[in-house]
């Protein structure tokens, strides 16, 4: 029995025995594992509770227009933050910053009682209140450097440049589609704190500043968006529409010049409007474009051989398809017409039986070609690609005779004026783009857009324009007719659709055309939705045009040609750059000229009629003004580089 028992006791021994050296050796591996194996790891750790980060911005880059005119930049502003573990007296040090801040004494209170390791109590404060902060010298409260944006000209192309929320990152527009480039990388403050949260008198500090974003370099043109800034908000206001656009193109190079956008906003203040408002309805919304869209069906069926300049149409007023009449806007009809008078009379049924000639398929290929249906690939968050159904046997014949005159498809305004640019350009289409060049320190490149390509014969191109010129000269767009400036456009009226049919008192009306027709410097584009009384095109759209082109082809040095003589004294035009407003216009009318002033500045820094132009004695002259703050060139650098 004895025996019995003393063999228990050694295996009990035995047993405790195992176990002592199991937890030693397993205590023994896990100690090892941690200090050797993981010892960077946890040590990291150790680091990271014991070092307090607090994020500082680098300075967002610098948007341009394409002459180095500064339109967004960013200047160093202050943020003001709070280390609740070392506040002493949290109600004293919240009176303070209230009174300095200008914020609720409550708000800052329950900050500085929650238990973080940081709290922000207010970013992008002024210098002067950085100073007052820093002098209170209160504990637990600091104040690190941060930017802001401002926008040297006003609210330039609002729409197309966007904002920035205030942790400075971009919300719409360039801003954020170039977010990450334009945005820099954070820098931080470094300072090591005890177990309650409060900073080591003798610890670890350091400072890293962040790195500045890249600039910006835009195809917009400064002069050119006021331009249609000014007239687009004229038409809207003479005709009474709800919405209207105005885009400006180079057709040889896709490059936007201006996109002018009415009603608008404030940048400085852009929470306070809808955000109707703030849409780039050229890029984002689409309409059926109507006539103006006669002009790529001409171009599709004379590429495709389907019609010629000997063409003929007989017009009694309508055509029957699949059992619907498609009607001309002329009750009447026009009777018997060649290729160029269908376009000049904006004949809906000749384009109708286009549309049937060439088939559904060959249509849609060549609508297809012009990026009808699809995205192009503009430089702009939100691009819409447009409505255009493929071919189906669902589909009806008189579905693609309604597109022919540009009825049952939908497009984007940038997407109309990318085709009457390629149709200018011979042929070639360009992708439409906001962004010229991007900026660092090490150089510049330029962004990545699709390539030219060739979508139609250049003769198809050039008897298309040829069409286009004679519908400003003889037909419904003589409005847009610019002495010394051969125009080449359409103006179109289309129905609005509501609830699912076509509104017969809602109407949107434009005209798209480019200049000179034999060598086109510029392509423009005029949309208005929803204009009162009077809606045709040709009627509200085209003289918009004519407007907006002579001053823009004058701006652009773009020479006259056959000139009609006016009778009036030839003038030269003063250079008044550089000047006050009243010197200038003191100058200006003393040699008989009139006068516009556009900006709210006090610097003359651009005019049009160009300086030392003969135009009539009497001319409108107009000339744009800085505003109020006028960077010096030491401020900003070069954005082209040395």
């Amino acid at each position: 029995m004895q025996k019995v028992t003393d063999t228990l006791v050694r295996r009990r021994i035995l047993w405790l025995l195992l176990i002592i050296l199991g937890v030693t050796f397993f205590s023994t591996g896990r100690l090892v594992y941690l200090q050797l194996w993981r010892n960077d790891f946890y040590q990291g750790k150790a680091l990271e509770q014991r070092v307090q980060k607090i994020p500082v911005e680098g300075l967002r880059g610098t948007i341009y227009d394409r002459n180095g005119i500064p339109l967004a930049v960013s200047v160093h502003a202050h943020t003001v933050y709070a280390i609740p573990a070392e506040i002493q007296d949290p109600e004293g040090s919240a009176f303070k910053l209230a009174q300095v801040l200008n914020l609720d004494q409550d708000f800052i209170l329950q900050r500085l009682k929650k238990r973080s390791a940081v709290q922000w109590i207010k970013k992008k404060i002024t210098d002067e209140e950085a100073r007052q902060i820093i002098t209170l010298d209160l504990p637990g409260i600091g104040v690190v450097p941060t930017s802001t944006r401002v926008y040297p000209y006003g609210s330039v192309a609002p729409q197309v440049l966007g904002f920035v929320g205030i942790d400075n990152q971009g919300l719409e527009g360039l801003e954020l589609y170039y977010d990450e480039f334009l945005r820099g990388t954070l820098g931080q403050t470094v300072f090591e704190r005890d177990a309650h949260g409060r900073a080591i008198a003798e610890g670890v500090r350091g400072y890293l500043p962040g790195q500045n974003g890249g600039d910006l370099i835009l195809t917009i043109d400064f002069f050119i968006q006021k331009m249609a800034e000014e007239e687009v908000r004229r038409a809207c206001y003479e005709t009474g529409s709800r919405l209207g656009v105005i885009v400006v193109t180079d057709p040889k190079s896709g490059e936007i010049l201006a996109t002018a956008i009415y009603p608008s906003f404030d940048l400085e203040n852009f929470s306070a409007y809808p955000p109707e408002n703030r849409k780039n309805i050229a890029v984002t919304d689409t309409y059926e474009p109507g006539s103006t869209f006669k002009a790529v069906t001409a171009a599709i069926a004379l590429n495709e051989g389907v019609a010629s300049l000997r063409s003929g149409f007989f017009d009694p007023g309508y055509i029957r398809v699949s059992g619907w009449n498609v009607r001309c806007w002329n009750r009447g009809g026009h009777g018997s017409q060649s290729f160029v008078e269908t376009m000049q009379n904006s004949c809906n049924p000749y384009y109708a039986k286009l549309a049937i000639d060439l088939g559904d398929k060959r249509y849609y290929s060549g609508l297809t070609s012009f990026n009808l249906g699809y995205k192009m690939g503009v430089d702009f968050p939100g691009e819409m690609g447009g409505t255009l159904r493929a071919p189906s046997p669902s589909i009806p014949l008189v579905t693609w005779a309604n597109i022919g005159f540009g009825q049952g498809l939908t497009v984007t305004p940038l997407q109309l004026i990318a085709a009457f640019g390629a149709i200018g350009n011979g042929g070639i289409y360009s992708v439409p783009h906001y962004v010229r060049k991007l900026v660092t320190e090490e150089g510049s490149f330029a962004p990545d857009i699709p390539e030219q390509r060739q979508i139609i014969g250049k003769e198809a191109a050039a008897t298309t324009s040829y069409v286009l010129r004679s519908a400003v000269e003889h037909g419904s767009g003589k409005r847009a007719e610019v002495p010394g400036y051969a125009v080449a456009g359409k103006t179109g009226t289309a129905q609005l659709v509501e609830g699912g049919r076509y509104s017969h008192s809602k109407m949107v009306t434009s005209f798209c055309g480019f200049a000179p027709s034999d060598d086109p410097q510029m392509a423009g584009l005029l949309v208005l939705w929803e204009p009162q009384g009077a809606f045709y095109g040709g009627v509200i759209a085209s003289p918009v045009f004519a407007r907006l082109a002579e001053k823009v082809l004058s701006y652009m040095g773009v020479e006259r040609k056959g000139k009609v003589e006016s009778g009036l004294r030839q003038v030269v035009v003063p250079d008044v750059g550089g000047l006050g407003i009243g010197e200038a216009t003191r100058i200006l009318q003393q040699s008989q000229f009139r006068v516009e002033v556009v900006g709210e500045g006090t610097r003359i820094i651009g005019q049009v009629p160009a300086p030392l132009v003969e135009v009539d004695q009497g001319t409108l002259v107009y000339i744009y003004t800085d505003v109020d703050y006028l960077p010096s060139s030491s401020e900003y650098p070069n954005p082209y580089g040395a």
